[in-house]
């Protein structure tokens, strides 16, 4: 019996040993691949949240090392970090940017030809459709294991010999006392072997009923981490003394934390509507609040957490939302209604007072001509509102289907400016047209329009004898349009504006010239659907140059 305990005892420990290195080194490979698929998640959300508020310039200010891919929704490669994205391949059939234009975000993990490196990647999809890849590369499993070869022998080698030598002296220990060992008294009484059964099933049923309620406790904890730490929206928790007892990442985040907080919820903010928030919602109330701060709105959101008996208030949860978008759209739709009734109401007041008027008879034949001609450019007017607001809806509709074809731009561009020099001569502005013929893939009927506005607007903001050059220009990848006028100029402080719709610089000038204020907007939306650059530049009383870069034709 002796020996059989010896040699179980002893290939027990070797077994053991040499699954727990093994299980170990999968396991913390697995948790280290993990983290860094955490590691690279977090980091897509921060650069996310980057992007949607400055653009891709936002990509061009960031240092980390970090692989950042930013990729369009059809598999275009529109930025990377490592490498020039124009001549990287569509990356449309990568595992991670179907799964992430698919559920929102994906991951994918590819090892090198050599199995000796991995490279993990993770895509999140953006609010523009646009998708964000984050990779980082690293040693794989194999790679570990072979630097690990030659200490793991010496360590198998020790545990050999060690393995023995408690083999031996646990064999000896085993067999004195376990035959003595009673329950109740384990120091004075001697029993049987067989005696340990009873011992050994109680203990084993103690372990399982604790390993049951510790993996049921742990499990809703995670279950729980794992919904709060992936809301975007704030969530606290808080105890009847206004004591903080749970948080979340978007809570610290939406009142702009920096710190884990810790003791009363009223250090967060010590205004007085939200000090009574938190009063009324622990007398059991709900309660609603919006929150300024930092320029953005958020609504708290209160509820009260009672006791299991339902009768007693033992703290409150809160939910944070930011809102600033949405009241952002709120009030973008409310401008846009009340400039779209302002600016169609103009012109038909106009056309119903003159009709008015020449309903009542009477009137010279040259009064009647002058009327005649007001309600024709007012009629104009209205029609040329209502074709750009056409337009723009178009443009704004997701579901529109375009008739996209192979277009010539200089081609365009001479057409276009045939339809403006009427007016263009009325103010002896000379209009020049240079550079080479470029051919994109785009809707004929939008770019057209396009490009007529930006030369329209360059005649109607001109000066006298003034002059425009629309030139065309070609690169290994993109063809160039640009409009310089010798007008007016923007001032610098309205150049991020001009493309909002009706937006005016110059209100006066603007009703003098006509117009819907509705046409760089089109050109703005218009470049949007064919994934175009605008670029403005202008000075006062210089002029104003705009310039769009379009993708050539493939």
């Amino acid at each position: 019996m002796s020996h059989k305990i010896f040699k179980s005892t002893f290939w027990i420990s070797i077994v053991i040993f040499a699954l727990t290195m093994g299980v170990t080194a999968a396991l913390l490979f697995s948790f280290l691949e993990s983290r860094t698929l955490d590691e690279l998640r977090e980091e897509a959300n921060i650069l996310s949240y980057g992007i949607e508020a400055q653009g891709q310039e936002y990509l061009d200010r960031i240092n980390t090392d970090r692989r950042v891919t930013l990729i369009r929704r059809d598999g275009t490669v529109l930025y990377d970090n490592e490498a020039d994205a124009s001549t990287m391949e569509n990356h449309s059939n990568r595992e991670e940017v179907e799964e992430a234009v698919k559920s929102g975000s994906g991951h994918s993990i590819r090892k090198s030809e050599t199995m000796t490196r991995e490279t993990i990647y993770f895509a999140q999809k953006l609010d523009d459709g646009t998708i964000l890849r984050v990779a980082v590369t690293q040693d794989s499993i194999w790679a570990i294991l072979a630097k690990l070869i030659r200490p793991a022998v010496i360590l198998f080698m020790a545990t050999v010999l060690l393995s023995l030598f408690l083999s031996n002296m646990v064999t000896k220990n085993i067999l004195s006392p376990l035959n003595r060992l009673d329950l109740d008294h384990l120091d004075n009484n001697d029993v049987v072997y067989d005696e340990l059964a009873p011992l050994l099933n109680r203990l084993q049923t103690q372990q399982e009923t604790i390993r049951k309620q510790l993996n049921s406790a742990k499990q809703r904890q995670e279950e729980f981490n794992l919904i709060t730490e992936n809301m975007s929206e704030g969530f606290l928790v808080i105890d009847k003394n206004t004591d903080i007892l749970s948080w979340n990442p978007s809570a610290l985040r939406l009142l702009g934390m920096t710190d884990e907080p810790s003791g009363s919820v009223l250090r967060l903010n010590r205004t007085r509507d939200f000090r009574e928030t938190i009063f009324k919602v622990l007398s059991g109330k709900k309660e609603e609040l919006t929150l300024q701060r930092e320029n953005r709105t958020y609504k708290l959101i209160a509820n009260p957490a009672y006791d299991d008996n339902q009768e007693e208030v033992i703290g409150a949860v809160f939910v944070i939302l930011d809102e600033t978008e949405s009241i952002k759209r709120e009030n973008f739709r409310r401008e846009f209604t009340a400039n779209v009734s302002h600016e169609l109401k103009t012109p038909l007041t106009s056309i119903s007072g003159f009709a008015e008027l020449m309903m009542g008879g009477g009137m010279p034949e040259e009064t009647v001509m002058d009327f005649s001609k007001s309600i024709y450019d007012e009629a104009s007017r209205l029609i040329s509102l209502v074709n750009d607001i056409i337009n723009l809806s178009s443009l704004d509709d997701e579901n529109m289907e375009f008739d996209w074809e192979m277009i010539d731009l200089y081609q365009i561009a001479s057409e276009e400016i045939g339809h403006v020099q009427a007016a263009a001569d009325k103010k002896d502005v000379k209009i020049r047209l240079s550079g080479v013929h470029g051919n994109i893939t785009g809707v004929r009927r939008i770019v057209s329009e396009m490009i007529y506005n930006l030369c329209d607007n360059a005649v109607k903001y001109n000066r006298e004898h003034g002059s425009i050059e629309v030139k065309i220009a070609t690169t290994t990848n993109h063809v160039i349009v640009s409009v310089q006028d010798t007008g007016i100029g923007i001032p610098e402080a309205d150049q991020s504006r001009i493309f909002e719709r009706f937006y005016r610089v110059d209100k006066s000038h603007s009703k003098a010239v006509g117009g819907t204020g509705l046409g760089l907007s089109i050109v703005k939306h218009g470049a949007q659907l064919h994934n175009a650059q605008i670029k403005v530049s202008s000075k006062l009383d210089k002029g104003t140059t705009i310039t769009l870069r379009f993708r050539k034709h493939a």
